[in-house]
Formats: C-alpha cells, structure tokens, sequence
C-alpha cells in the first residue's frame, strides 16, 4: 500500500487519444443523460447557466431507462422519513454517512413530487387517483412509486428527456468523454470526448466549462454477466481518477439476486427481474420446490439484496445447481400483464411463461454502491468536479444499496449540484485548459482485453471472493497492465486511440482498484463476501476504504477513521 499523495493539478494522465480537433464553450458540461445527469442540466439550465449535456449514446439510451422497480420515497399515510432513513441504514450494514442518508430522505419526497411536475407519470390508484406504492427488499413498508407496471424508468427517462428538449439545452449525443480538462491552478475546465458517428461535432473534441458534473452511471461491464447496459464500462470513476479523485467504497458491487438465467457462459447484459415481483409474493424456490429464505431472514424474499444473493448462491452451491426459481405463477395472467409488462415480455422472448412456470433466476452484477467520492453537494476532491448518480459515492449506500434509493439519490443529490454550481461557480470568463500531451502517457488496451478483464473479475472478485481468488484476480490484472505499460515505455507502442480501446483501458483501470479494495477489506459486509472472513468487523473495518492514482499510474490507499466521510479538498479550499 503506498502512501497517498496530492497533487494540485492531479495525475497529469490522460488517454492517449488525438488533440482536441475542436471546442465549444459552457458553463457547465453535464456527462451523462440518466435520471442525475438530467436533472442537474435541467436545474442549472434553468439558473440561466449555459450547460451542455455529454452522452455516450443516444439521450434516451442510459441506465436510468432500465430501471424497472421504481423510486423509492416517504410517500404513503404512515411512512416517515424517519423509516426510510432505518432501512436504508440497515441496508448499508453500519457504513453509510447517516448525515448523506438523513438528507436523502428529507428531501426526497418533493424531489419526487418536483419529477412529476416535470411531467412524470407514476402509476395511480383509480378509485383514489394516489400513487400507487409498493414494496421491495429491505422496506418494511410500501413507498416504491412505480410508472407503467415496471417501467418506471423508462417513464422518467421520456419526461426528462421531453424537458431538456422542450428547454432546448444543448446535447452531444454518441460521444465518448475521455478525460477532465484543467487549468494551471488545476481547477475543473472542461473536459475532452470523442464524438463517434455523423453530426455537427465529430471525432476528438472538447467542450470547455467551469464545471463538470459526473453522471455517467455504472460500472457492470467489468464483469462478464451485468444487468447495465454495454456502455457502462466505468469511464466516470476512471476519468474521475486520472484527473486525481478520490475513489471510495467500490468494493461494494450489488450482485442482483433475480437476474434471468440464459445459461452459464451468457455474457454482457442479461435480462433483470425486478425485485418488486418478490414484493408482490412471488417465492424464491430450489428445483423441488422448496421456499429456501424462508428462516434466513425475517423478511425471506424481501431481505436485503446481498442476503438475498448470497442465499442464492449458498443453494446453488450446496445442489451444485446453475442457478434457482422466481414462482410468480399464482400471479396470473391479468396481473402480469398489468403490473410487469416488461419482464413478462423479457421472459417469452427467451422461452419462459411465468404465468406458467418458475422463472430460472441466478445473481449478477447490477449496480455501484461506491464510486466517485463527494460532498453533501457533490463536489468531488478536484475543484469544479461533481459527481452524482451510480457514478459517485455520497455514502448514502454504505456497504450495500437499498433497493428503488438508486434513482431518488440521483433526482436528490443532482439538484443540490445545480445549486452548488449556481451559487459557486467561478466569476464568468472562458477557463484555459493545461495543453494536450502529444505522446502517449497511458497505454491503451486492445480491444480484445475487455472480455479478459471481465471473466478475470467474474472468477476472481464476483458475488464469492477469498484472498486466495482476489490474488490470483489481482496477478492476472496487473499482469494485463504491466505488458501494456511495458510495450509503451520500450517500443512507444500501445493500441490505436478508439472507443474500444479507450473502454478496456477504462475497464482495466476501474478493476484494479475494485480488487485492491477487495483485498484490503477483510470481512464480509454487505454486499463484499469474503468466504475466509465470514463475519463483519466492526472493530476493524467500519471505515471506508479510499483509492487514489499516482502519477507513476500506481495505487495510493488509505482508509478514513469512522463511517463518515471527511471533507472534500474542495471544502477545505473554500
């Protein structure tokens, strides 16, 4: 472990990538077009601040569409915020920053009510004409609000999207961000991307801004089975370290107990099966039928995510089974067609009459719960940089996400960055970005190394993990870079720039410090298991651990000293 270092222009590491070919101006760039990115370009556009949103795909085309559970917020006659607060720090398994949590679910209700003015539909009651609410692992009571059965996210995504346009904020869609611009103070000033495809924009560019929000979701894709989409490849939280962030908690990855089994060598995305099916009665059941989490936790089906998971595959192990079942068929027709749509279309494309039979069901990667450390307004540690949504880590999650607190905490802690920024932002005047290195300093990755890296890390650091697995994980990771690293500083050879390359190298990167993390946290906490830590300890690691990038590309780790996280740089400079 070496000893960390700061730097007031960060790590000096960029992508080898071409010199920016052109550049617009902002105020703000927003990176990413899910429910955070939006939200917070919405609100600052609003503060009459010229923001441009960055997408990798096509605006309607991110995380927060898959979503199919819903939002989860004190909505109901009896919930509290208070409530929601218990639950969520249960979830979190004694590591969430209870003052993040407490703002999440202070706040959370009018930010949902703020979403719906905005033109979001959430499914309601006839008789009543309320919102309809319902359960998922973790609560103890109702207050998921849902739109279009289990569309929920696709819903908010078309209300936010009809915004942004009806708003005519600037976008530049199907366009990969390399790495964060700074001036020679090492402030925030911008950031460069390539745009792939035709447009008004194409190839290597920049847009220069005072600010940079992060919202560029998961993850998943470092793995081989994921329920994110082919785009989440990690590009926020590597992008985030090269510019000299701090990275905390992503030893932390949620495996999702009910992804739908397609067969044991299924990679990339793989249809989920939302938890609220388990909220409205279905079972988890072995191949003879038996309700297995029945006894393990008092709420069975409906305990905590990583309970869940880790149920699961303690009765795959023990059957030497592939996977278990979801028995939803005392729904019924008229209810799955009705309540999940969605999944019931899933399934019959692949074969499966849940109406009919037991869905097969294993656990795969799914979402974030650490990433790109902030503030209580996300302000990350390199001035002018935010982060919010999957992408960042407010400590709201801890050890484990709460399910349906993903798309609130993105809604929540993007409109405290839009005001942040309005309130915050530098007096007017176009930033000067540090020039562009015209040699490679970090090498690029093949193309073909992003299907290595991924089983690696599925064998290696997946929903099981040992020192014995993470260490051969770790060898096998550091062997992939240091034949890279090797090729550039002999020969001066790396892989072409391109969007394949620059994603494995992203991939590689983010994998390093999972596993080192991995590997430093020895116990079982949430959703880290640890097969030769079985137990959690409170004593030792009820801190978070914290992962920066050295200007030599090496790894500085160290740990804070209790569950809440310290200031940011960025506060101690204001």
């Amino acid at each position: 472990m070496s000893s960390r270092t700061t730097s007031k222009t960060g790590t000096g590491i960029r992508l080898h990538a071409p010199a920016p070919g052109w550049s617009i101006d902002a105020d703000v760039v927003v990176v990413g077009s899910g429910v955070a990115g939006l939200t917070a370009a919405l609100r600052c556009a609003a503060a009459d601040l010229r923001t441009v949103v960055v997408t990798k795909a096509r605006l309607d085309d991110g995380s927060t569409r898959w979503a199919q559970g819903g939002v989860a917020a004190a909505l109901g006659d009896g919930d509290t915020p208070e409530q929601h607060l218990d639950d969520t720090l249960v979830a979190g398994a004694g590591l969430c920053d209870e003052d993040a949590v407490r703002i999440l679910v202070t706040e959370g209700p009018d930010a949902v009510r703020r979403l719906i003015g905005s033109g979001a539909q959430f499914d309601t009651d006839p008789s009543s004409g309320e919102i309809e609410l319902t359960r998922e692992g973790g609560h103890h009571r109702r207050r998921i609000a849902h739109a279009g059965g289990d569309a929920t996210g696709a819903e908010i995504s078309r209300a936010l999207n009809e915004a942004v346009r009806e708003a005519g904020i600037r976008t530049i869609e199907n366009a990969l961000v390399l790495d964060l611009l700074t001036d020679a103070e090492g402030r925030t000033a911008g950031v460069s991307l390539h745009v792939m495809g035709e447009g008004q924009h194409d190839g290597v560019g920049a847009v220069h801004a005072r600010a940079v929000v992060l919202a560029t979701g998961g993850m998943g894709q470092v793995f081989s089975a994921t329920t994110n989409p082919s785009v989440s490849t990690g590009d926020g939280v590597a992008l985030a370290l090269r510019a000299g962030a701090e990275i905390s908690d992503i030893e932390f990855v949620q495996f999702h107990p009910t992804v739908l089994f397609l067969g044991s060598d299924a990679e990339g995305q793989q249809p989920l099966v939302s938890e609220a099916v388990r909220g409205e009665g279905a079972h988890l059941v072995d191949a003879d039928g038996v309700r297995f989490m029945v006894g393990q936790h008092e709420l069975a089906e409906l305990a905590p995510r990583d309970i869940v998971a880790k149920g699961i595959t303690r009765r795959m192990q023990e059957q030497g089974a592939e996977h278990m079942y979801l028995d939803a068929r005392h729904f019924g027709a008229e209810m799955w067609e009705h309540r999940f749509p969605t999944i019931l279309a899933a399934c019959r494309a692949h074969g499966i009459d849940p109406v009919t039979e037991p869905i097969p069901v294993a656990p795969a990667a799914h979402y974030a719960s650490g990433g790109v450390r902030t503030d209580s307004r996300g302000r990350t540690t390199v001035p002018g940089l935010y982060a919010c949504g999957e992408v960042a880590c407010t400590g709201v999650h801890g050890a484990n996400r709460l399910a349906s607190n993903s798309l609130l905490e993105g809604l929540v802690y993007a409109e405290r960055i839009a005001d942040d920024i309005t309130a915050e932002l530098p007096a007017a005047g176009a930033p000067v970005p540090v020039s562009h290195p015209e040699v490679p300093q970090y090498p690029l990755l093949p193309a073909e190394a992003r299907l290595a890296i991924q089983r690696i890390m599925t064998e290696g650091a997946g929903v099981l993990r040992s020192a014995e697995s993470l260490a051969e994980a770790a060898e096998r990771i550091e062997a992939i870079h240091a034949e890279a690293r090797g090729a550039l500083a002999e020969h001066g050879k790396t892989a072409e720039p391109g969007t394949d390359t620059w994603e494995s190298t992203n991939l590689l990167c983010v994998a390093r410090v999972l596993v080192t993390a991995a590997r430093l946290r020895a116990e079982t906490r949430g959703c880290h298991w640890r097969e030769d830590h079985a137990d959690r300890d409170d004593e030792q690691w009820r801190k978070h651990i914290v992962v920066t990038l050295n200007p030599d590309r090496t790894l500085a780790v160290h740990t804070t000293d209790t569950a809440y996280f310290p200031p940011t740089r960025a506060q101690e400079q204001q």
